[in-house]
């Protein structure tokens, strides 16, 4: 997942776009974190509702019903529970190569800045291509599935 931006904006494609990528995924992380978690809190409520609301007003009780089905839909829809978790994982793992290039550990121990970078750069690559080759064989299954 890249950020916009023409190719004639794309700087060194080493370091800077490492930091820009550990951002990108940084914040979908937590914006797919944050839905899920909203849909959850809601459908638990809407599910702890339903008894009380049963002895008041069958209407009502129908209406959580509902809500509860749309959430579940939109949820398993937008996939957030996997996103969240898919995203932070490829973050972590930029930040682990990004210290490790940083600390001149690893893989980049006694290279010269040319050569690091040039690690850098495949390694960051191959991380990003795996990450988004994953996501694509979740949405053919889930297309399949559904």
């Amino acid at each position: 997942m890249t950020t916009s931006g023409s190719v004639e904006q794309e700087p060194d494609s080493g370091y800077p776009r490492l930091e820009r990528q550990i951002a990108w995924y940084d914040s979908k992380s937590m914006k797919a974190q944050r839905f899920y978690k909203l849909v959850k809190i809601t459908e638990l409520v809407c599910a702890i509702l339903i008894p009380f609301m049963a002895s008041i007003n069958a209407d009502a009780t129908a209406a959580l019903g509902a809500v509860i089905v749309l959430l579940v839909s939109i949820e398993q829809m937008n996939q957030w529970s996997q996103n969240w978790t898919t995203y932070r994982s490829t973050c972590e793992a930029l930040r682990h190569e990004k210290y490790s290039y940083l600390g001149k550990s690893g893989v980049y121990e006694g290279k010269t800045d040319d050569e690091a970078r040039r690690i850098l750069t495949q390694r960051v690559e191959s991380l990003i291509s795996t990450e988004h080759s994953k996501w694509i064989s979740r949405q053919e299954y889930e297309n399949r599935k559904g």
